[in-house]
């Protein structure tokens, strides 16, 4: 095995309380930036001139980059040092938020949130991999580990209120500015405060990477332009085709390849593969949740982006109180409870907010958000520690990255899934109103369509608590295996 520098663990490492800071940091960062531009995007679509459905492609090209790519950030920490690849990953994403807060055309921003991904994608599966080293001690772990999984599910939403801020207050671009001190500091500080890490022998799966990146832009771009030129439209079917010919290519490369990207031998415990799907399912739910609010705040309510920002404050709050209070419970009543009853909740929010109307006030929008934030808050923190409690050490980075690639294929694909349902709703109403829609037909119309997406985004949301229910297993072996890691157990100790 090769080592990174003077190879050391970071078990005895005598920064672990700052290195947590900077590791968290950079998490915040990296998941705040898939919800920080949406309290933007009613500035930027003014002054950039994207056309509605183009404007999904703001948030999208940076999910979609960023989920694409996990797979192989994870495995290049891996196998290069994860402190090394950590403080790449940020530099990348440093450098990408300052070029995209100049960005003064549609292609220049796009091309910016898609090298964010990229840097997004090395530095998110090495940091929480790095706490696994960092902490190797159960309570201390566990603890880490929770204010891991409070700091990427408050991440989201304190994105909007920071968003809001930004953008009233100065101009939608320090929306991408605002990182660039934040990762200057962590770039500086990384090499001098986190411990090195064992490299291993290995290639990259490039084929792999390649292949499935471009199959996930090929669904999500078919899907998308559904929205506008119909299912039946030629540039439609071609994408959904590609789609299917480059993902089908991938679990093709994985099976045969010794260098797999995605080795699928990491699917075979059922509470992981369970977890991930569960990511998945309710990530499609909520990223479009944070899509339509923002612009329902804004465009139909008339909310400034500050009042927008602020709204979600009690959003925020709401994340982060639950997470921490469930990391507290989980290792005694396990994590098969809370990822039960939060996809519940999540799906009773969503449906909840179905039935806000155009002339909704704010408390009425406050009761639905509130039950969101406790279901995503009472799921983060089970969903990390079922994905890492029984992986090897070896490939903490490929399942931390498995766990955020479901969460950014899953918030990409429903996102284009419910864009394309509001617009298809939306378009239809307006139709039936004819040329004579005024103001008040375009608000009716636009908050029908978010209404049939919220519905549709409940029934996903649904799906998640059937899998928790039917797939992750309870009683004794979910909670044994949180245990053996709360003990300080090796994770291969913990596989019954």
């Amino acid at each position: 095995m090769g080592h990174e520098g003077a190879e050391q663990g970071l078990t005895e490492h005598s920064h672990a309380g700052l290195a947590l800071v900077l590791i968290c940091a950079v998490q915040m960062m990296v998941i705040l930036d898939g919800t920080i531009v949406n309290i933007a995007l009613p500035s930027i679509q003014h002054q950039l001139h994207f056309s509605a459905p183009g404007l999904e492609w703001v948030i999208t090209a940076y999910a979609l980059t960023f989920g694409g790519l996990l797979l192989l950030g994870g495995r290049s920490g891996d196998l290069f040092g994860r402190r090394r690849m950590f403080t790449i990953g940020v530099v990348i994403f440093t450098a990408a938020s300052l070029l995209g807060g100049f960005a003064t055309d549609q292609l220049w921003l796009i091309a910016a949130r898609v090298a964010q991904g990229v840097g997004g994608a090395i530095a998110s599966p090495t940091a929480l991999a790095l706490i696994q080293n960092t902490y190797p001690e159960g309570p201390r772990r566990s603890r880490a580990m929770g204010v891991y999984a409070a700091m990427s599910g408050a991440g989201g939403s304190l994105g909007l209120l920071l968003g809001g801020i930004l953008t009233d207050v100065a101009s939608w671009r320090w929306v991408l500015f605002v990182n660039v001190p934040i990762g200057l500091s962590v770039a500086i500080l990384a090499p001098r405060v986190l411990g090195t890490t064992p490299t291993r022998r290995g290639r990259l799966d490039l084929p792999g990477a390649l292949s499935v990146t471009l199959g996930m832009a090929s669904l999500v771009y078919g899907l998308s332009r559904a929205a506008t030129a119909g299912w039946a439209d030629h540039y439609t079917l071609t994408a959904l085709g590609a789609a299917v010919i480059l993902l089908t290519t991938f679990i093709t490369i994985e099976v045969k390849s010794p260098h797999a990207l995605m080795p699928l031998h990491i699917f075979s415990d059922r509470n992981r593969a369970g977890s991930y799907v569960i990511m998945l399912c309710l990530a499609a739910a909520m990223f479009a949740t944070f899509f339509f609010m923002t612009q329902f705040v804004q465009n139909v309510l008339g909310y400034s982006p500050l009042r927008a920002g602020v709204a979600f404050l009690p959003m925020t709050i709401g994340i982060g109180g639950t997470a921490n209070v469930v990391s507290r419970l989980v290792g005694k009543i396990g994590p098969r409870r809370p990822m039960t009853v939060g996809p519940l909740l999540v799906t009773g929010g969503l449906l909840w907010l179905s039935f806000v109307g155009v002339h909704a006030a704010y408390i009425s929008i406050i009761g639905p958000l509130m039950l969101l934030a406790i279901g995503m808050g009472s799921t983060f923190v089970p969903l990390t520690l079922t994905v890492m409690s029984r992986v090897p050490r070896g490939e903490a980075g490929l399942a931390s990255a498995l766990l955020n690639t479901g969460q950014q294929i899953g918030g990409s694909l429903g996102l284009a899934v419910l864009v394309t349902v509001a617009t298809s709703v939306t378009r239809g109403h307006l139709a039936s109103a004819g040329h004579a829609a005024g103001h008040v037909q375009h608000a009716l119309a636009t908050t029908s369509g978010y209404d049939a997406a919220f519905r549709i985004g409940s029934l996903i949301a649904f799906v998640a608590f059937v899998l928790a229910v039917s797939v992750i297993r309870g009683g004794h072996q979910v909670q044994a295996a949180v245990a053996n890691v709360e003990a300080g157990a090796e994770p291969e100790a913990a596989v019954a």
